[in-house]
């Protein structure tokens, strides 16, 4: 019992020493579903050499696919979505699992039976789950609901706590498209996970409306602007929302991009506007609005994301 802990021990020490992400509060979901599989892969054949472990291109985990990883999970209990792509796309994966396999060295399981070894594996994978299971049972961003402030103001605020839990990005995306579909019921809004838009490089936009494109971000970079750029050309109309916080100088580098063409504004607004109009400028109504927002948020959300915590919990003086 002393040698398993001593083993454990050490993976909980390399483990601590994995890059955290913000938005996890913890390692990546990549390098976590990853590992698994080299866990899983360790059981019957107990390699500790990288090029082993590395599918035929050299810059993916063998093996590694969001259906083995829940797999793995499955047979711990666990049953919720966790990773679509397995770690396959991760760009730290291969580094950290190097780290994994020099650690897994410094043990010397090797030196143990097959049975003791694979019993350490397991135990190893176990410890992951039990980090996952932690991951699925964050809480949701807080929203709060106060009447004597603006709508404005509430979006506001509302942005700022995802900012500083590092959600920002997909906390944007998903309003927007909340309002979206909320202001529009008869069109289909589409919806995408925020892993999924980030891949798609190409893609012309976030969301469209008739002949009207929607670029969300909370950090206004180059890249956007050249495909504003590329979306005039091909006739359409460009909106581009960022936060309030960024507006002048999206709005400047906007103009020197494409003159007048690019309509700049802030998610703040954006989002808040019509909802005190269709409410009448009622607290009542307006209190009904915000929450068939945010609701229409959580089921887009719950849809794509398989980072729950994503979700926004409504506070009981809105439902």
């Amino acid at each position: 019992m002393e040698s398993e802990n001593k083993y454990l021990q050490a993976f909980k020490e390399w483990y601590d020493s994995l890059k955290v992400v913000k938005a996890n509060r913890g390692p990546a979901n990549g390098t976590l579903s990853a590992s698994l599989v080299v866990l899983d892969r360790l059981k019957a054949n107990y390699s500790l050499d990288l090029s082993e472990h590395i599918a035929p291109s050299g810059a993916q985990i063998k093996g590694a696919s969001g259906g083995k990883v829940a797999e793995i999970l499955k047979s711990f209990g666990e049953l919720r979505p966790f990773s679509k792509e397995g770690g396959r796309t991760n760009r730290g994966g291969l580094s950290e699992v190097k780290s994994l396999l020099d650690a897994l060295g410094e043990m010397e399981l090797d030196q143990l039976s097959i049975e003791k070894r694979n019993a350490s594996l397991h135990a190893f994978q176990s410890y992951i789950v039990d980090r996952i299971k932690d991951y699925h049972n964050r809480q949701k961003i807080k929203f709060s609901f106060d009447p004597k402030l603006t709508t404005w103001q509430m979006i506001a605020q509302l942005l700022e706590t995802a900012k500083e839990e590092g959600k920002a990005g997909p906390v944007a995306q998903h309003l927007v498209g909340a309002k979206l579909q909320l202001r529009f019921p008869d069109i289909a809004i589409q919806n995408e996970s925020t892993f999924t838009a980030d891949q798609q490089t190409r893609r012309q936009g976030d969301f469209f409306v008739g002949n009207t494109v929607f670029h969300v971000t909370v950090a206004p970079m180059q890249g956007v602007f050249q495909k504003c750029q590329e979306n005039l050309a091909d006739g359409l109309k460009v909106y581009l929302l960022t936060p309030d916080s960024k507006l002048a100088g999206a709005r400047q580098v906007a103009e020197e991009f494409a003159g007048k063409q690019i309509a700049v504004e802030s998610l703040e607004s954006f989002i808040s506007q019509n909802l005190e109009e269709a409410s009448v400028f009622t607290t009542d109504r307006l209190a009904a609005k915000l929450s068939a927002l945010l609701q229409i948020y959580n089921l887009r959300v719950d849809d794509v994301e398989t980072d729950k915590s994503l979700m926004i919990e409504l506070p009981s003086n809105l439902t």
